[in-house]
This record gives structure tokens, sequence and C-alpha cells, in this order.
């Protein structure tokens, strides 16, 4: 039988998704003291669709909230190398180190998100999983006080709150439940298939991009590897939609560049590939009377700029800071901030998924990127060097 321990009588936040943006937000929040309560519909470690790689702010990130050692821990390799593939010759960066980011990593979501779990419930947070949001309560005015709850077993609760998050992805069911208005769309949305692979060499991250045409190739967790293939959503409903995945994936790569058919052709496959048929990247509406949103929910892009998870530790800390300060005008803040920071990445991400360049072009854009992640980096570092939400 199934023991439940029973909800506190009220919360400060309730944070609906406990995947990196929700646990980090639950994470911060506790470590200042916060009532949390922290939920999510699926299993504690189970996998999600991910592009895994975590730029040098996220590895930031983790190394000031004293976690990232338990990521590497978990047989997460560390990454010193990064090359870019626009024709036969790569171009080979060097992960420069720094103090709080020595190397980039890529782990699988079972190992990141079970991490930022397990802290926030360290931290004092109430961590349910099997538990589902089903709707906000709101008050005569319209301000959202709380929500309704469902179990594993069924059974429903209505939990008191002062702040609901939603930090339940793209499709956001608190999104639409509080009228978060889409302020801002992508105009081209990717189709990617990726898989996991035994047998590959370790040559750090492998970025290759022909016409029409991108690949990654991304040590993970367990001497395995990720390799995805990305193309134009017509192309996938077309070619790969109808196709074993697992030889549409090999071809795909061999056209790309021989040597990487290569290997993946001499290397075994250690999963059913995923395939995803791609989605416009938005900003939304993130915060209300009572309700905000972080990570996928509030702001998601096209995963061609690998960039997603790195944006979800960055904005739990910005709203964690807001959430801290207690005021309408702090969320407002919070989304500003959000919005000022992202925009380049957006656009840039944006050009980059339409697939109309040349590889010429495509150099020049990645410059581009570069420099917005850059700054991006640098904000980072002047704006939560002495927070005190770090561990």
């Amino acid at each position: 039988m199934q023991h439940f321990t029973p909800f506190a009588p009220s919360y400060d936040a309730i944070i609906v998704g406990a995947r990196c943006a929700g646990a980090a937000t639950a994470l911060l929040l506790a470590r200042r003291g916060a009532r949390v309560l922290l939920i999510d519909w699926d299993d504690q470690g189970s996998d999600t669709l991910s592009t895994h790689a975590l730029m040098r702010g996220a590895v930031m990130q983790l190394s000031r909230w004293d976690l990232l050692q338990q990521v590497t821990d978990a047989a997460t390799p560390k990454i010193h190398t990064t090359s870019f593939y626009y024709d036969r010759d790569p171009i080979r960066v060097d992960i420069k180190p720094s103090i709080h980011a020595p190397y980039l990593i890529a782990p699988r979501r079972f190992v990141l998100d079970t991490v930022l779990a397990n802290a926030a419930r360290d931290a004092g947070a109430d961590v349910r999983f099997n538990t589902a949001f089903r709707d906000v309560i709101q008050d005569s005015t319209g301000r959202v006080r709380g929500a309704i709850l469902r179990d594993g077993s069924g059974r429903e609760y209505t939990v008191h709150a002062n702040l609901v998050i939603g930090a339940d992805g793209r499709r956001s069911t608190v999104a639409r439940r509080v009228g978060a208005k889409v302020e801002q769309q992508s105009r081209f949305a990717t189709s990617a298939l990726y898989a996991y692979f035994d047998g590959m060499p370790n040559e750090g991250s492998r970025w290759y991009y022909g016409p029409g045409l991108s690949a990654g190739v991304i040590p993970t967790n367990a001497d395995q590897t990720c390799v995805f293939v990305s193309m134009p959503r017509e192309r996938f409903l077309t070619d790969i939609r109808r196709s074993a995945q697992d030889q549409a994936l090999r071809a795909v790569c061999a056209e790309l560049d021989i040597d990487l058919g290569r290997q993946v052709a001499h290397s075994n496959l250690a999963s059913k590939p995923v395939g995803f048929v791609g989605q416009n990247g938005h900003f939304r509406r993130s915060w209300g009377d009572g309700w905000c949103l972080v990570g996928d929910a509030g702001y998601f892009k096209d995963p061609a700029t690998a960039h997603g998870i790195t944006d979800a530790l960055r904005d739990a800390e910005i709203l964690a800071n807001a959430v801290t300060q207690g005021t309408a005008n702090a969320l407002q803040g919070y989304q500003r901030t959000r919005d000022r920071l992202s925009a380049d990445v957006f656009r840039i991400t944006d050009e980059i998924a339409s697939f109309d360049w040349s590889l010429t072009e495509l150099q020049t854009k990645h410059l581009a990127l570069s420099k917005a992640m850059n700054a991006e980096q640098k904000w980072m570092e002047d704006s939560f060097e002495n927070s005190e939400l770090a561990a």
C-alpha cells in the first residue's frame, strides 16, 4: 500500500514540473528558506527529449550551486573540445577552463534532473512525483492562490500557495490555465532524430553542417554518444517518418560526412531512435497575479543551437531572485531581463533553423551566436557571483 504524506496547509510556491528549470527554481527558493512544493506527473529519474549539451553558463551555475561534481560523478564525461564541420576540415575549439566552468558536459536528463530534484529536497523543498497539476485556484479578484493536484491514485487535493510557477514545458498546462499569451513566435522549426550509440570515440562535441542538414555528436553518460540529425520539417515528414529510423539516421550521417557515416555504421545502436517533428519557438507572458512561468513554459527556441538547458538554469536564478523580492515589479523585471538576454540567441537560432544559408553564411551566424552567448555569460558572472542563492 502506497504511503501518502499529506501536503502542508500552504506553501510559498508550488512549482509544476521537476525537470531542470523547475527543480533548479525549487532548489534556489528552498535555500532561501521558502516553503516550496515541487511536483511532477512523471517518475523520478525518467528520461525526456533533450539535446543534452550544457554551455559554459550552465556549467558555471551547477558549479556555483555545488552540484557539478555530483553530475560528473554519475559517469558524465568532461568535454574539453568542440569541433565544427562546415566541410571536410573541422574547426576545432579548445574549451578554455575557468574557475566555475573548467569543462563542458552533456549529461543524460535522468542524471541532471535527478541531481537537481534531490538537491531541492535536501534544501527543504517538498518534492512529489507521480503528482499531476489539474488547475489553478483563484480568488474573487482572479489572483491565483494555489492549485488543484491529483496523485497517482486519482485523488485530488486543493493546495494553497502564494505563487504557482509553471515549469511544465513548451505545452505548459499552467500557461493555458492562467491564459498566458504568446508574445513572440519564431518563423521556423527544425525536425530532429537522435539515438545513443556504444563504441564511438570521444572526440569532444562535434557539429556537422551541409545543405539542408545538420548533425551533432555529443559524448554522454556510460561511455555512450548521442548522435542527432536535424533537417527541415518537410524532409523529416517525407523521408524519415516513413523509413526505418535507425537506417535513416545512419544514412543522413553518411550524407553529411563520410567519416561520420563510417563511425556510426560501425557503432552499436544502444537505444531506439527518438524523433521530434519540431515546434516554433515562443516567448510567453511569464508573470501575473500569483503565477509565473520558467523554462520552456515561458521561453522556448528551436533546439538547433542546443541552448535550452543553459537558458533554463539561467532563468531559474533570475526568477528565484525576483520571487525573493516578492513584488509584481520584480516579477515583471524577471521577464524583461529574460527577454533581453534571450533576444539575440532567439533571432540567430531562428535564422539557423531556416536552413536558408550557405556554409559561409552559417559560419558568420555562428560567430554572431558565440558573441551573444559570451555576452550572456558575462552578464551571468557579474549578476550571480555574489548571489545569496549560491550554495
